[in-house]
């Protein structure tokens, strides 16, 4: 039998620029491993901007920590070698690597030029607001310090459609570069008008030089690091029949078994619809509506109605194709789409996207160890482990809801007859203390449960019909299943 899987995002976004992350992955591989942590999202592994930046801001997308590029040879996590002695780590424990695949833009240009260009209203990028002009931007990328290994290409302003700077007048802006064929893509997301430029030197998907150096370069770091998928970084405003087109040779060059999941942040769930529609299904995207419906849960307290939780998610509409999340790099405090999921109800959040049936559920390294930065916050490991150990040893067969009281919610799975003592109730309450009598299955009769949170003290005995009463503390969660785990 087929055990439940669970992804890992391993970073968090103030992470000690130190070198040391790749190897902090292979120190740790075996723990994550024993706690039933399937596969691991690292980071972006490209050289960057600067060594202390997250990877969001790509440099040379060929140098993987391996020349002295931007101030050092290492990137913010480590050196190359270390890369791949951590993905090897993780391989040789059965524990899938997911890349952050960072397409849309590119940072830190190694020279200026001078090109024409217009300057567009930030808030509707369809609206031209100056007359075409001469501007100096960062848009010529030589890469001196990898002299050509692995790739010759060098990008130049006609391979970007957007800027934001004029060297020349020090001005701040939003441009868009002018020349034959030269547009925002039409096939983007409509906020602002039209999304396709985010920030720094904006790739241009239909320029087809682009198009066939990203899916060279695309096969050959799959290749080079033998990894096992991909998370593509902002792909709303990237051309999304260049995705389709990207999902399907990195598919046929990997094979179908290579994962691709999105962040396509929208709280939109047709919108989501569409773009999975549009990119022949083969890929998955984050569930951003339930994110957005837990951060609202913790934040209204019992106000919220949870038994409308999963309403209008991708999880609800499409449970095969949704990573769920609670929160992530960017919704830590402070951060680009800040809406952090509040620490009391963390663990019910957890509950949601670890204990059901549906859905590929993503722990968070800073829920996992904590977070640094200007608001710190200590990692939930204990409960996190005791959720994951439920996952992985309880959390399988029918599913049954109980979802009947705004307060206080509650469902079952039934086990399988494969794994011996698997089976779980889970009870959460956004109120007062509560419980709920649900059904687990006659089979399960004369059987003694206990909270694997350790939240409640009590034994619970499972009645002769397989009915019982778990309870709940107010504003908990407690996960009742057979205390062993064989």
């Amino acid at each position: 039998m087929e055990r439940n899987k669970t992804i890992m995002q391993f970073f968090e976004w103030h992470l000690e620029p130190d070198g040391e992350h790749w190897n902090r992955l292979k120190e740790l591989a075996p723990q994550l491993k024993e706690q039933g942590i399937s596969s691991i999202w690292i980071p972006p592994v490209t050289k960057a901007s600067s060594p202390e930046n997250n990877g969001y801001a790509p440099y040379d997308l060929y140098d993987l920590g391996e020349f002295n590029q931007k101030g050092s040879t290492r990137t913010k996590y480590g050196t190359k070698q270390e890369l791949m002695e951590a993905i090897s780590a993780c391989h040789n424990l059965g524990i899938n690597v997911y890349v952050d695949v960072v397409m849309n833009h590119k940072a830190g240009a190694d020279e200026t030029q001078i090109f024409k260009a217009v300057e567009v209203n930030e808030e509707n990028r369809t609206e031209d607001i100056s007359e075409p002009f001469e501007i100096e931007g960062w848009t010529k990328f030589t890469f001196p310090g990898r002299a050509g290994k692995y790739s010759s290409f060098q990008w130049g302003f006609e391979h970007f459609n957007g800027t934001d700077c004029d060297e020349k007048t020090g001005n701040l802006g939003i441009y868009r570069i002018l020349g034959e064929h030269k547009n925002w893509s039409s096939n983007v997301d409509h906020e602002f008008g039209n999304y396709d430029y985010l920030m720094f030197a904006n790739i241009d998907y239909n320029h087809p030089e682009v198009k066939k150096e990203m899916i060279k370069w695309g096969k050959w770091l799959a290749d080079t690091l033998n990894c096992d998928g991909y998370r593509l970084d902002a792909i709303k405003h990237i051309n999304h029949d260049f995705i389709r087109e990207f999902v399907n040779e990195m598919r046929k060059h990997r094979g179908e078994d290579f994962y691709i999941v999105g962040e396509f942040w929208k709280h939109d769930l047709h919108a989501c619809q569409v773009f999975l529609d549009r990119v022949d299904n083969h890929i998955n995207l984050f569930d951003v509506a339930l994110h957005y419906k837990l951060h609202q849960a913790s934040n209204e307290g019992a106000d919220f109605d949870l038994t409308r939780l999963f309403e209008d998610t991708l999880v609800n509409s499409h449970p095969q194709k949704a990573v769920t999340f609670v929160d992530n790099h960017d919704t830590q405090p402070q951060e680009s789409l800040e809406s952090w999921v509040q620490d009391w109800f963390k663990p019910s959040a957890y509950a949601l996207i670890l204990l059901r049936q549906e859905g590929n559920p993503c722990i968070f390294y800073g829920d996992y160890y904590g977070i640094k930065g200007p608001e710190p916050a200590e990692g939930k490991k204990e409960i996190l482990d005791s959720l994951l150990f439920a996952r992985y040893h309880k959390a399988y067969g029918e599913q049954h809801d109980y979802f009947d009281h705004p307060n206080t919610i509650g469902w079952v799975r039934l086990g399988v007859k494969d794994l011996k003592h698997s089976g779980c109730a889970v009870v959460i309450s956004n109120g007062d203390d509560g419980e709920k009598r649900m059904y687990v299955g006659a089979r399960k009769a004369g059987e003694t449960w206990v909270d694997l949170t350790n939240s409640r003290d009590e034994q619970i005995i499972i009645e002769e019909d397989g009915y019982a009463t778990f309870p709940v503390n107010g504003g908990g969660v407690s996960v009742w299943s057979c205390a062993s785990k064989e």
